[in-house]
């Protein structure tokens, strides 16, 4: 009855709102079908499936965008495609239950939590061979290294702590308390703010990047969803680190956020449980997998309106942009 709600409440929205243009491809994962659907970003139409190992969540493309990197938790992989042909290529093994990663900024080491081990790993590209195994708190989820490569930040969903990581020696070089149960991040365009995303508190927590001190909070108080209901997870922000957009989970919605004022200025109703978000390179349109209602929703961030809504799968998680 919830999802049908949601249903009938998009496609209201939706004979209203503008069409879409865009150009390149989409690619969703979905973790109960263990695959990666390729859309057309133009006109929405399925491309491809791409048969997976288990469990496909986070997706990351190398830094010159020829190859897709899909973190497969249950099958303990990272499998590897090329965004040319879109086939299955290869895998790397960066250890068991891989949750997300990132590139550093040269392309050549993966950064991994690993979260059944309570583990961060670096692993070489080429070699697959094991750079360092970094231990911290229980449940590790979500992972940045900064643009200049130097550090690497983790959340640990147990511990209600960022762990900040020095790259060079691959040790552990603070911890900061945060909210309950933190799971992903965002970096202002000017790297003075980390802000961390706090499922079980409703809340974001932005960090002081020089000193490793939480230096605010933002508090998420959608109408009509009781506070356990408010679960933010998925966030990112625009180039020039003016807004912010949030998912917010099992509230259904997403919030737009004013950086400078942290003030929220809106939510918007996109579907069952969105988790992932991603937003087009000239920032116009966002793309936010609903895994409840099984699909993906396309946001005019102009009018901040969906205006379509894709089905994606069985618990679609991550969408990312190939332009």
């Amino acid at each position: 009855m919830k999802n049908t709600l949601i249903s009938l409440a998009l496609l209201a929205a939706l004979s209203a709102a503008p069409s879409v243009a865009s150009a390149g491809k989409l690619y969703v994962s979905s973790e109960k079908d263990n695959v990666v659907t390729v859309f057309d970003s133009a006109s929405l139409k399925v491309l491809s499936k791409i048969k997976t190992g288990d469990k496909p969540r986070e997706l990351v493309f190398s830094p010159d965008s020829k190859k897709l990197y899909v973190a497969c938790g249950e099958g303990s992989r990272i499998d590897i495609i090329d965004t040319a042909t879109d086939k299955l290529i290869g895998k790397l093994n960066v250890g068991d239950d891989p949750e997300r990663f990132v590139f550093s900024p040269d392309g050549k080491t993966v950064w991994a939590t690993l979260e059944e081990d309570g583990l961060v790993s670096a692993t070489d590209v080429a070699s697959g061979k094991r750079l360092a195994e970094v231990p911290v708190g229980e449940e590790p989820e979500g992972i940045l290294m900064t643009p200049d490569g130097k550090t690497v930040y983790a959340t640990s969903e147990v511990a209600n702590t960022v762990h900040v990581i020095d790259v060079a020696t691959k040790a552990i070089k603070a911890n900061v308390s945060v909210g309950n149960r933190p799971r992903r991040f965002a970096l202002t365009a000017d790297g003075a703010q980390l802000w961390v995303s706090n499922e079980l508190s409703g809340t974001l927590s932005i960090i002081d990047t020089k000193t490793n001190a939480v230096i605010g909070e933002i508090k998420f108080e959608p109408k009509g969803f009781r506070a356990e209901d408010i679960t933010p997870v998925g966030i990112l922000m625009t180039k020039d680190g003016s807004t912010a957009y949030v998912t917010m989970g099992s509230a259904n919605h997403i919030a737009k956020v004013d950086v400078k004022s942290r003030a929220v200025k809106g939510y918007l109703l996109t579907g069952g449980r969105p988790w992932g978000i991603a937003l087009s390179k000239d920032e116009k349109t966002l793309y936010v997998t609903n895994g409840q209602s099984d699909d993906m929703a396309v946001i005019d961030t102009d009018s901040f309106k969906v205006t379509k809504a894709v089905p994606a799968g069985r618990v679609p998680y991550t969408v990312g942009i190939l332009e």
